[in-house]
């Protein structure tokens, strides 16, 4: 399907994040020495923040998004902290609103002589790292079926929702195949949703980023994410090709095998981008 609904106030789109947090996301990523867990959440959060930035109008920030983040590892949930705990799905003005708690930050920018000096800045947190527990992925997506069926039965005109799931390991809980199916066969009149399977490992060996077939895969396991993940949207792969240089064939799936934090970060902003402006 063509993937051209527009979105509006009137017809808001959505994006769910499915963020594994077992034991195994403390290990550090050996690029930046930082725990997988905080390395992602600081990820999540300043996408929600680029959200809040893109929907910011002069009389308020428009709701043409509802975002949420489901979070599974010793428990499955809903993983917004503050005053959006418990809720699976909101709207990106009450993102914008309501914050858990805001830190300072140090970010490095140009001095404007050629040199780069430390500034403070204000980092919104709406996602905290956890990193504990086993990975009961079934789980946590028969979760995010539940949650897409309720958004699109509210909003069936809408561009399809995006779901893009992070993890690091094998599934503890059964094999999710037949949720992730479920998932990705819900549709609007628009399309179906698309789903993103990005696996990440701390120390990034062999990475694999949008195959377009299942033969360089090493496993069954890998050979699972990537027959679940959607075929990315022609829109999408656009967005690969001319900002990311990145050489994708037509039937590229959203995959990453072995991806880096830099990797999760390119696969995150290639599955964010909306195929029309806002209205």
């Amino acid at each position: 399907m063509a993937y051209t609904a527009e979105i509006s106030r009137n017809n808001p789109s959505c994006f769910l994040f499915i963020i594994d947090q077992s034991g195994s996301m403390s290990d550090k990523y050996e690029s930046i020495g930082k725990p997988k867990s905080e390395a992602l959440a600081d990820v999540i959060n300043r996408m929600l923040q680029q959200l809040v930035i893109k929907c910011a109008k002069s009389e308020g920030v428009r709701d043409y998004y509802h975002v949420g983040v489901i979070g599974y590892g010793a428990t499955v949930g809903a993983a917004f902290s503050g005053d959006l705990a418990g809720k699976s799905l909101v709207p990106i003005s009450a993102v914008a609103n309501s914050p858990a708690r805001i830190e300072e930050r140090n970010k490095r920018i140009s001095d404007g002589a050629g040199g780069l000096v430390d500034t403070a800045v204000k980092f919104p947190i709406w996602f905290i790292p956890t990193a504990d527990g086993k990975t009961p992925m079934t789980e946590a997506f028969t979760l995010a079926n539940n949650t897409i069926s309720t958004w699109l039965n509210e909003n069936p005109h809408s561009f399809p929702p995006v779901v893009i799931h992070i993890t690091d390991g094998e599934s503890t809980d059964g094999d999710p195949t037949e949720e992730m199916k479920k998932l990705t066969s819900q549709t609007s009149n628009d399309g179906n949703v698309i789903l993103f399977n990005l696996h990440t490992i701390a120390k990034s060996t062999n990475p694999i980023s949008f195959p377009d077939s299942e033969e360089q895969l090493p496993d069954q396991y890998s050979k699972m994410l990537f027959n679940a993940a959607s075929k990315l949207p022609s829109f999408m792969r656009n967005v690969a090709v001319k900002e990311f240089n990145l050489n994708l064939s037509d039937e590229a799936k959203a995959f990453v095998l072995n991806g880096d934090i830099d990797m999760i970060i390119t696969a995150i902003e290639i599955g964010t981008r909306p195929s029309l402006q806002l209205r």
